[in-house]
């Protein structure tokens, strides 16, 4: 019981040895009991987030971290914001979680902890040391932005796949069909990021379509109106043409292309 006793006190003397008190007042980083940087903060959309800078007590600018709005939060998780940290005097780069209540305060605390600046500056190994067990690798945001352009011009299918409104190229269309029943499409935009994916029965005469649109992430089936006109280009663009102009014109009419 004693030696139990003894190993208790002895754990609890090593936590306090290693635990870290860190502190943010008046714009500067303090950890147990001492200054250790200084924080500027830069307001960004109309004050409703913060870029951040971070300089040494000597005033040599050391980090930058930017809120990185190209990256996709996790589903449902609105607690942080992802900033990209650019370490300027170790040369590196990462991406790492900001709470968004209190995102200054939550990048001190992040910096106060990390054990990165030493003899009033960046200890490069250190940095990559924090990189390694604290920085995000997310996913990019996709960009579904469609072309401006006058949509009261027809849209027209070439022989290329391409298809242009007028005149600018608002996308492209490829064949994916894997028999002979069904006849399937994928569409992308200029960017070649795929929005919506296709497939019907019938020919030029089908009479609806499954669509599957990835930017919402639905999958319906959707009538065809069959009495809509189509452009045809002088060289047939596909053997469905008339059946994906008409298609066409639906995705153009709920933005997808």
């Amino acid at each position: 019981m004693k030696k139990l006793a003894i190993l208790f006190i002895a754990v609890i003397i090593v936590g306090h040895a290693f635990a870290q008190k860190i502190d943010y007042k008046n714009n500067v980083i303090n950890v147990d009991g001492k200054d250790l940087a200084r924080v500027n903060k830069i307001k960004t959309n109309f004050g409703l987030t913060s870029n951040f800078e971070l300089y040494s007590l000597s005033g040599k600018k050391l980090i930058i971290a930017v809120l990185a709005t190209d990256f996709v939060p996790p589903h449902g998780d609105n607690s942080f914001f992802y900033y990209r940290f650019t370490f300027l005097t170790a040369n590196q780069v990462a991406v790492f979680p900001i709470s968004r209540l209190g995102a200054e305060k939550s990048f001190a605390k992040l910096i106060g902890g990390a054990n990165i600046i030493a003899n009033d500056d960046l200890d490069a190994g250190k940095v990559t040391e924090f990189i390694a067990y604290k920085s995000m690798n997310p996913p990019i945001a996709a960009d579904y932005t469609v072309v401006g352009r006058d949509r009261g011009w027809p849209i027209v299918m070439k022989e290329d796949k391409s298809i242009e409104q007028n005149e600018k190229l608002i996308g492209r269309f490829k064949d994916v069909s894997a028999n002979t029943d069904v006849d399937s499409y994928d569409f992308s935009l200029p960017n070649g990021l795929t929005v919506v994916k296709i497939s019907f029965t019938g020919g030029n005469n089908a009479q609806n379509f499954e669509v599957y649109t990835v930017k919402d992430n639905q999958r319906r089936v959707v009538p065809i109106p069959t009495k809509d006109k189509v452009i045809m280009a002088s060289t047939p663009a596909d053997r469905n043409e008339i059946a994906l102009g008409r298609i066409l014109k639906w995705m153009v009419s709920k933005d997808y292309l």
